[in-house]
């Protein structure tokens, strides 16, 4: 039985505990500095942090193709330094770069991943279909992975990382170059999921995302975690966050602050997230068409937590 957390006034199984993980590569680098934390199951997770901060190590370690220097991971209860194939097991992971054949179809990927956790085809085929179905993949089935739009092969690389069906799943900049209709879509189908019971652990650059998808979040600079608190905890300590929104036309709601005619001026906090404001431009009939960052909230709390940490 995984060891347990208070969390939200229960008692609660532990999918991930990290106690004093610490890794020096041979060059003397040391990447991770004594990291803990926990994750609960059927949690989503975010771990944020600059680039080099370390995050890649943890997963790294996570899914076996890192060594630790020392410390402690448990994967539900499984020594996943020990025993790295049975932590493994429970983990999915959708990396940042895509890294399939891009000569194969898109059923061939995810049923020869399939074959790699030894899935019989009788098992498999069936758990894929259903896979392209909830994904959005279906009439691709056939294609060449090379002919996906990049939003399709993001959601290609989910799909691979779920045909096992793992309690856990790892996303690595889950929502890197894709547009904005794809992303919404990606946050729905993750919030399904997430429903399900799947315990999910994300990385992102965008602050959006971790306020759409997470309830706790982690964050790490330098191998060391700085902070480590829930998303509303940690939002009320930045700023608003500002966004201008090209839409498909004339703008004629007078609530909405208008830059041209086709253009809107919103911001968002902590208790209006971008996916709500692009629910409302979609409930107005309009097609958003472009969104540009005008302030960096992400940016404002590493900048924060980290000059707090000096």
């Amino acid at each position: 039985m995984p060891d347990q957390v208070r969390h939200d006034e229960y008692l609660m199984p532990l999918a991930l505990e990290i106690t004093n993980l610490q890794k020096t590569y041979k060059t003397g680098v040391k990447a991770l500095q004594g990291v803990s934390l926990s994750v609960p199951e059927g949690e989503c997770f975010a771990l944020l942090g600059p680039n080099g901060a370390g995050k890649t190590t943890v997963i790294g370690i996570l899914t076996g193709l890192v060594n630790p220097t020392s410390g402690d991971v448990q994967v539900f209860g499984i020594d996943a330094i020990a025993h790295p194939s049975a932590a493994k097991s429970c983990i999915g992971v959708v990396p940042q770069e895509f890294n399939f054949n891009i000569f194969e179809t898109v059923q061939d990927i995810i049923l020869s991943q399939a074959g790699y956790y030894g899935i019989s085809p009788a098992v498999a085929r069936p758990r894929v279909d259903r896979l392209l179905k909830d994904l959005g993949l279906w009439e691709k089935r056939t294609a060449k992975a090379m002919t996906l739009s990049g939003g399709m092969k993001r959601r290609l690389m989910i799909a691979r990382a779920l045909c096992h069906e793992p309690k856990m799943l790892i996303l690595d900049e889950p929502t890197a170059g894709i547009d904005v209709e794809s992303r919404r879509g990606m946050w729905d189908y993750l919030k399904k999921l997430h429903a399900s019971g799947t315990t999910i652990i994300l990385t992102s650059h965008y602050l959006e995302d971790v306020e759409a998808l997470c309830s706790r979040m982690a964050i790490i600079k330098d191998g060391k975690v700085l902070r480590e608190d829930s998303v509303q905890n940690v939002l009320q300590t930045v700023g608003k966050e500002h966004y201008t929104i090209t839409v498909d036309k004339a703008v004629s709601d007078e609530a909405w602050v208008v830059q041209d005619e086709r253009t809107i001026l919103v911001e968002s906090d902590e208790n209006i997230g971008l996916d709500v404001v692009l629910k409302k431009i979609l409930a107005a009939h309009m097609k958003v068409l472009d969104v540009r960052q005008n302030t960096n909230r992400l940016e404002e709390l590493l900048l924060q937590v980290t000059s707090s940490s000096v």
